[in-house]
């Protein structure tokens, strides 16, 4: 009897391993706010973070599907769309984010920031990446940020570089105060590629965070926010899902791909999406 429990357990566990690394889930949010313009009220985003040149069926068909599946009116790359691998060259890397980012550009405008792993000495950092990226029409916000306009009213669309960037640029703290400076009350979502700065840009007035880096926590178990986080910490915080601070939600993204293989458990990668609602 005991020899069967074991294969039947070692089968159970074997399929969840598989499905939960190979099976990509769309997970969606509702997010209501009070001082959200009336005209995006409905707008949505499509959150893609730390792809790291993983492939979902041919041509990455699978992820591009789930994307359009989602109608969303923009798309949002939050870091590590490519990454210091061992099996796949950075050059290999590229062709295999401009094959997504080809299929990605004619759903929506594609917004895009840099995570660590652009910064990757390895890969000898993100300039051939960000030359192709702009070559094929995606916006790329490198401590900038843009004004979406929709029926008269406006919001702000901002993006940081990940702190590996260089040396000399413009800290958060001074770059959102700038924005602010610049563009008084007016709503902001901020894409940032690390997981571990509500506080700083609650306290700083920004809306919403959309970000990732955490993987989900790589292993999520039952009471837990994951188990291994990004520096393998054991039992991380703010690792997938919605985080408030007074007015501020961050949405954490699990991630739609693995830096290594083979590394989730319990953890599907995902596409997040965002539905904004005005409150009434």
């Amino acid at each position: 009897m005991l020899p069967i429990i074991l294969i039947v357990v070692i089968l159970v566990v074997g399929v969840l391993y598989c499905d939960s690394n190979l099976r990509l889930v769309t997970t969606e949010y509702e997010l209501i706010y009070q001082n959200l313009p009336d005209s995006f009220d409905g707008f949505r985003i499509v959150v893609l973070s730390d792809v790291h040149a993983t492939q979902y069926g041919t041509d990455n068909e699978r992820l591009i599907s789930k994307v359009r599946e989602a109608s969303p009116d923009i798309i949002a790359i939050t870091g590590d769309l490519v990454s210091f691998v061992r099996a796949k060259t950075i050059d290999r890397q590229i062709e295999i984010a401009e094959t997504l980012i080809n299929g990605l550009t004619p759903i929506a405008p594609v917004y895009f920031i840099t995570g660590n792993h652009e910064w990757d000495r390895r890969i000898g950092g993100p300039w051939a990446l960000l030359e192709m990226l702009e070559s094929r029409g995606v916006h790329t916000l490198r401590n900038e940020y843009i004004r979406l306009e929709s029926g008269g009213d406006s919001m702000i669309l901002a993006g940081t570089d990940d702190l590996n960037g260089p040396a000399d640029m413009v800290k958060p703290r001074e770059f959102i105060k700038s924005v602010i400076a610049a563009e008084g009350e007016n709503f902001i979502v901020l894409l940032e590629h690390r997981n571990t700065r509500l506080s700083l840009y609650s306290d700083l007035g920004v809306d919403l965070i959309l970000c990732g880096h955490a993987h989900g926590g790589m292993v999520r178990l039952p009471f837990t926010d994951g188990l291994i986080g990004p520096t393998r910490e054991l039992f991380p915080t703010f690792t997938s899902g919605v985080y408030t601070k007074g007015s501020t939600n961050m949405l954490v993204s699990r991630g739609a791909g693995n830096q290594n293989a083979w590394t989730r458990f319990l953890n599907n990668p995902e596409i997040v999406a965002v539905t904004l609602r005005v409150e009434r």
